[in-house]
């Protein structure tokens, strides 16, 4: 029913491969090659679970700010481009008391029931009952910007939602779909669905590919093809666009470079301890002075012994070391960099527990201006109550000290010569 609004497939195939060649596209600087957006699918299935199980014994809180919600919704945010904004409309707002899940008790529940429903759901037309139903509660100030937490959840039934994407979405297929209505943002997915199938080979069966490409386009960082003649301002208004989106590529560049070389340090020196050592599995083409890690690590981590979708979660921890020829683990690595400290948290307690509590030595490597926030991270309850022990080191001193530690270090128990705790 929607074929006469759709653009003609070699109009949009042109449009697709814009966006795919596009070095600064969404496409290429969020949606491939990007190990933290494949890290937050499970950081923020564990952060969903907490929100159901919060509610559940009736410690979820009457604000969203503390809450496990604003975790979740932080660790989405971090995706950057696609996602920045997403908490807005969960903030609580006391004088038009909205969104009503903080202190109305059944509204409150039902939002539980409904994540924890599409949490498990195994099906389409599971996810679409359950969101039919959760619009059919008139639940005030509850709409489809939960549709991006469940993107997280099912990535290739339930595409991001936001204005930009709408907007995109609007500019693209001449629609006039509006922000906070559920029976729209399912009239949207339809289309989406309906296009994303057709372009498939050229996109992805996860629908952040597509949705990266709307967003992009509501963003006027890419104009679709056939769009009227561009009055002056709005022209002046993608120049500024276009500007903006440079600037964020480059700031995000050199992260990537800190971030890569935090990385090559950790490996340098556990190779120089004698542990066998690994890098997460999307960072084994980096390279850094000419060193590349693909000949510094190991070609692929050892069995653990565990489930294969936590198996395949720690090969996406940042550095490990591993006891020589064996298949214990010595020490593990999260870099942050501007990502939520807490998410690396949790991302080294799973690893903790998932193989029987025998990780000791866990370490987050942070900026120094971060130094603050990781204390502060590691003082929650839930962390300082747990088996396991973290410690920080600071970018400057493994800087700093990565050589003296290869030539003087006897073992991983050097490395507390330049870490930090909240215990010293």
């Amino acid at each position: 029913m929607y074929q006469e609004k759709i653009a003609s497939e070699e109009t949009l195939l042109q449009l697709v491969n814009r966006y795919k060649t596009d070095a600064e596209s969404v496409y290429n600087t969020w949606f491939i090659n990007n190990d933290d957006r494949l890290k937050a699918f499970r950081t923020i299935r564990r952060g969903v679970h907490q929100v159901i199980a919060d509610i559940k014994a009736g410690t979820f809180g009457n604000d969203f700010k503390g809450s496990s919600l604003e975790f979740v919704l932080s660790c989405i945010a971090e995706q950057k481009q696609v996602f920045v904004g997403i908490a807005h409309p969960f903030y609580w707002k006391p004088k038009l008391r909205i969104p009503d899940i903080y202190e109305n008790e059944a509204n409150k529940r039902a939002f539980g029931q409904f994540l924890q429903a599409c949490l498990t759901a195994t099906k389409e037309e599971q996810l679409l009952r359950e969101i039919i139903l959760l619009d059919q509660k008139k639940i005030k100030g509850l709409g489809p910007a939960v549709a991006s937490i469940l993107y997280f959840l099912h990535p290739t039934l339930i595409p991001p939602f936001n204005t930009a994407i709408v907007n995109g979405f609007n500019k693209l297929f001449g629609e006039n779909i509006k922000l906070g209505s559920w029976k729209e943002y399912l009239r949207m997915r339809e289309l989406i669905l309906q296009v994303n199938n057709k372009f498939r080979p050229h996109l992805s069966t996860d629908l952040g590919a597509i949705g990266g490409l709307l967003f992009d386009i509501g963003d006027m960082k890419i104009l679709a093809t056939g769009q009227q003649a561009i009055a002056t301002e709005d022209i002046l208004k993608i120049e500024r666009q276009l500007a903006k989106r440079h600037k964020e590529v480059m700031d995000e560049q050199l992260e990537d470079n800190l971030h890569t070389e935090m990385q090559y340090h950790l490996l340098k020196v556990g190779r120089a301890l004698g542990y066998d050592v690994s890098c997460a599995s999307n960072d084994k083409s980096k390279k850094f002075q000419d060193d590349a890690f693909s000949f510094l690590c190991m070609g692929t981590i050892p069995d653990l012994g565990i489930d294969k979708e936590t198996q395949t979660t720690i090969g996406l921890i940042d550095v490990l070391w591993f006891e020589k020829h064996t298949n214990k683990v010595a020490a593990a690595f999260e870099v942050e960099k501007s990502t939520s400290i807490y998410s690396g948290i949790l991302r080294l307690t799973d690893l903790h527990y998932s193989l029987g509590h025998h990780v000791t030595s866990l370490y987050l490597i942070v900026p120094d201006n971060r130094e603050k926030e990781v204390r502060l991270q590691l003082s929650r309850p839930s962390i300082r109550s747990s088996s396991a022990s973290f410690h920080y080191i600071l970018f400057s001193e493994l800087r700093t000290h990565c050589d003296a530690i290869c030539k003087f270090g006897v073992d991983k128990g050097s490395l507390v010569k330049i870490a930090s705790s909240l215990d010293f």
